[in-house]
């Protein structure tokens, strides 16, 4: 209940530093979001090269199991 509750305060924060009347932080907010987007981009794709990675090793051993499993039965 907590965490909701700490979560709509934030939401609602981020809202009225958008809004021009009041903090009037849009431009700065975009300008944070412009700089971030290259460095989030770099960062998902390392994370799915890792996994893709992962994926192909997980494969490999799993082939090598049912090989060594067929020998086995035969």
């Amino acid at each position: 209940m907590t965490a909701i509750l700490l979560g709509l305060i934030l939401i609602a924060f981020t809202v009225v530093a958008c809004l021009p009347n009041c903090l009037n932080w849009g431009a700065d907010i975009i300008m944070v979001l412009k700089g971030a987007a290259p460095v989030l981009s770099a960062f998902i794709g390392l994370i799915a090269v890792f996994i893709g990675y992962a994926d192909i090793k997980d494969k490999q051993e799993a082939k090598k199991e049912e090989t060594a499993k067929q020998a086995e039965e035969k």
